[in-house]
């Protein structure tokens, strides 16, 4: 049945996205600093991104799948640069000097923005594709599905990671005429999340150094 499918699809999308990452911190920054639809766009960006790696696993299109293995430390090196530059920018961005406790929906230009970075930035890990080739063939699921099945299980991939996405750009946003009561909090806060930002960049590129030593 399409909807046993498409339930493991979320599991699987849920299992992708909840772990702590750069994306994860984007999201929360982009949530505090312009409100719950950026936040939430940031998220679909990378539940886009890991529909799409379902999809070319599933299929088994083994010609896309190997291309993107080759260029797997480039893309992975300028994953890293990205990750690291935005962190930058946080750790050096001053806060406004009122943070207004309900300002206006950012523009449509904004939106879009933060779903193409996000969206990117996960294409930028070929390793996810990794990740659903191994639980396909373990599973069996490459061998017994269908055209219908594959779709369904595609579609609750992404279901279940924009579910986190939703959940987690909301607890940001209840939290975010707090955290954005003073200067000096919005200031400790771009520290921190551009700090973090700064060292997951790092670990990626020394990642990448490490398969030319």
């Amino acid at each position: 049945m399409p909807w046993e499918w498409i339930t493991k699809g979320m599991l699987l999308g849920l299992s992708i996205a909840a772990p702590v990452g750069p994306i994860s911190v984007l999201c929360i920054r982009k949530t505090m600093a312009r409100g719950f639809q950026a936040g939430l766009f940031s998220g679909l960006g990378a539940a886009t991104a890991d529909a799409v790696y379902g999809i070319l696993a599933g299929f088994s299109l083994t010609a896309l799948t190997a291309a993107l293995m080759d260029y797997k430390i480039l893309l992975q090196v300028l994953g890293g640069l990205f990750i690291c530059g935005f962190g930058i920018q946080s750790l050096f961005q001053l806060p406004a000097k009122e943070a207004p406790q309900s300002p206006p929906s950012p523009p449509p230009a904004g939106t879009l923005g933060s779903y193409a970075i996000t969206f990117l930035l996960t294409l930028s890990n070929p390793m996810t594709i990794m990740f659903f080739l191994g639980v396909f063939s373990a599973s069996g699921i490459l061998v017994s599905h269908t055209l219908t099945n594959m779709l369904s299980l595609v579609a609750g991939v992404f279901l279940g990671s924009a579910l986190w996405w939703v959940f987690l750009a909301g607890a940001a946003a209840l939290l975010r005429n707090h955290l954005l009561g003073g200067r000096m909090r919005l200031s400790i806060f771009n520290k921190v999340s551009g700090g973090i930002m700064c060292a997951f960049g790092v670990v990626t590129l020394v990642k990448s150094a490490a398969w030319f030593i």
